[in-house]
């Protein structure tokens, strides 16, 4: 049995040790938001923060969750600027890969209050999107940036919750 907190919450899983997390966090526990998108780590669709990481579930094994912190986009419960400006910025076309573009954008975010255009596509580099919405996903992590800055609270993906 492999333990580690999953959305704040301490959970246990009994899939084998090289189960990749995408799939006990998907069909065990019911996070859908996280997605499978290549199977081999490179396109970003899967990814969730571990310990305040971005990191690529697909090919990350159960056995390495151990005592982590996991944190879903369902983790950010609505609550990460980054999930409203993705809205105001209509960013989403099918949608597939959002979840994993936020994720990503967030632990860039949490170590940069102010990136750069060209930080912003570096970090952002590895994270695919099929209907090539790089522009709004861009435009979207500015004005949420934007905005947490103008914002006397800070967000901490780690923790995945408001913090004054």
């Amino acid at each position: 049995m492999i333990a580690f907190k999953l959305n704040g919450k301490n959970v246990s899983s009994t899939a084998e040790d090289d189960t990749p997390l995408l799939w006990v966090i998907r069909d065990e526990f019911g996070f859908k938001g996280t997605k499978f998108g290549c199977g081999i780590g490179m396109c970003g669709a899967c990814t969730v923060h571990i310990d305040g990481a971005a990191v690529r579930t697909c090919s990350f094994p159960l056995i390495a969750a151990a005592n982590k912190n996991i944190t879903t986009i369902e983790g950010l419960d609505n609550k990460h600027p980054l999930q409203q400006t993705w809205i105001e910025e209509q960013v989403p076309q099918c949608g597939y890969c959002q979840s994993g573009q936020i994720m990503q954008a967030a632990t860039l975010l949490a170590s940069n209050s102010s990136p750069s255009d060209q930080e912003i596509v570096d970090h952002m580099s590895g994270n695919l999107c099929r209907c090539m919405a790089y522009v709004r996903i861009q435009s979207a992590i500015k004005s949420a940036a934007d905005v947490m800055s103008a914002d006397v609270q800070t967000f901490d993906p780690r923790s995945s919750t408001q913090q004054s």
